[in-house]
């Protein structure tokens, strides 16, 4: 049964700034105790693919410290859960906690899904005396026909704050491979939606699995930052600070920014809404991107 009360400090949170969520198998501890020094913005500890079936359980109860240690820097904790229904309940119950900003959500299918996890996050966090709605949700897009309901996956609940593409799930859904061709629409549709419904668009139109050759990397992130992605998931360390850096303002940007404001603020004297910079007409639409450029360096 969905239910439709919410707590007022769900609709109330701030969208996070996650250029970077770096994948961590919960069930290797090498990797989690390395994990905070990264320079990720953040972190998830994945309970689903990267993790055997035969060391779930065990992953689960190490939680509390992986939390605890992925996030002593300061980045965001994430959890992924699996999708599997006995699976999932063992999840939550394991990963509603203190020190978890949100849950990765595999293979979403549905607005219903997503508002049956969140009644059961509440349920949790009021049993455990817990802030209400400070959890989050970011929501994997990984099957075609979540692609028809993107947007009522995107406004499905006020946990909802990222949507991201899973190409190589995606790819293998339709029965092809993850390549710029296919992946093009798909993470397109992802960004609307997102964008729509004030969510945080991750991602790149690329396999999540090329880290090696990281002169594409660095070209697909900085396009996927062109296109108007916020940031991507990143399965290897190496990723991260390419991450960072393609999706944070360039100093050319940034100056660029400056000068629109400038030129902004003496218009306006001037009684003008729209004005010449440089050869170029900038109006309002344009001032407000420079606005967000600016925003983007303060929150670096």
């Amino acid at each position: 049964m969905i239910r439709d009360t919410v707590p007022a400090v769900e609709s109330s949170m701030s969208v996070p700034r996650w250029r970077s969520l770096l994948f961590v198998p919960a069930h290797v501890p090498r990797f989690v105790e390395a994990a905070h020094e990264r320079g990720a913005d953040g972190v998830v500890l994945d309970l689903e693919d990267s993790v055997p079936q035969d060391q779930k359980g065990e992953s689960r109860r190490q939680l509390s410290e992986s939390v605890a240690k992925v996030g002593r820097k300061g980045a965001s904790v994430l959890v992924r859960v699996n999708r599997g229904l006995r699976a999932l309940a063992a999840d939550l119950d394991a990963a509603v906690m203190e020190g978890v900003d949100a849950l990765v959500l595999p293979k979403t299918e549905s607005a219903e899904w997503v508002s049956e996890i969140a009644n059961a996050v509440s349920d949790l966090e009021r049993e455990r005396n817990l802030a209400p709605g400070r959890i989050r949700f970011l929501a994997q897009i990984e099957t075609p026909g979540a692609l028809q309901r993107l947007a009522a996956i995107a406004s499905a609940h006020p946990r909802m704050v990222a949507m991201a593409l899973g190409p190589e799930d995606f790819s293998a859904a339709v029965g092809g491979a993850p390549e710029f061709d296919l992946l093009l629409t798909p993470n397109l549709s992802v960004l609307f939606a997102a964008r729509a419904a004030g969510l945080l668009p991750l991602g790149f139109v690329g396999s999540i699995g090329e880290f090696s050759d990281t002169h594409k990397l660095r070209e697909a992130a900085a396009h996927a930052r062109r296109l108007g992605f916020a940031g991507a998931l990143a399965i290897h360390p190496t990723q991260v600070s390419i991450f960072n850096e393609a999706f944070s303002p360039s100093a050319q940007e940034l100056e660029w920014a400056h000068r629109v404001i400038v030129a902004e603020n003496d218009a306006a004297t001037r009684g003008l809404s729209a004005f010449s910079l440089n050869g170029r007409m900038v109006d309002p639409p344009v001032v407000r991107r420079a606005h967000e450029i600016l925003a983007l360096a303060s929150d670096n």
